[in-house]
């Protein structure tokens, strides 16, 4: 089994790639690879609660589907902590199975050989 890391650094700001990110990440888990999703920078507000609920790219799955799907696929939800601090975000505002981690948890997982992808 391969580690995976899918980082979106996008929301509402570009869908298309926020949307892209996710479909990608369910690919991963779907596959067998230990994949966490890391949501930085504008990304953050994607494991807000509720706030996924009106993206709907053309030809893709509702981005709300995606992320639940992913997270009870076995894949890990990683919100990165000086992004979501900036944004006034804290764990109790969050999809369940977020997590907010430092950058610490993305090196430790990425020098353990995870590859990683970014949308």
């Amino acid at each position: 089994m391969a580690k995976i890391v899918v980082s979106i650094t996008s929301a509402k700001n570009d869908t298309d790639k926020a949307t892209l990110g996710f479909v990608v990440a369910n690919a991963s888990v779907a596959s067998g690879q230990e994949t966490v999703v890391f949501l930085s920078t504008e990304g953050v507000y994607l494991a807000q609660q509720g706030y996924a609920d009106d993206i709907h790219e053309e030809g893709f799955a509702p981005l709300i589907d995606l992320l639940t799907n992913f997270r009870e696929a076995g894949g890990t939800l990683w919100v990165c902590s000086p992004c979501a601090k900036k944004r006034n975000l804290v764990e109790k505002d969050l999809v369940s199975g977020a997590v907010i981690v430092g950058g610490a948890s993305l090196i430790e997982y990425l020098a353990q050989g995870a590859a990683c992808i970014s949308y």
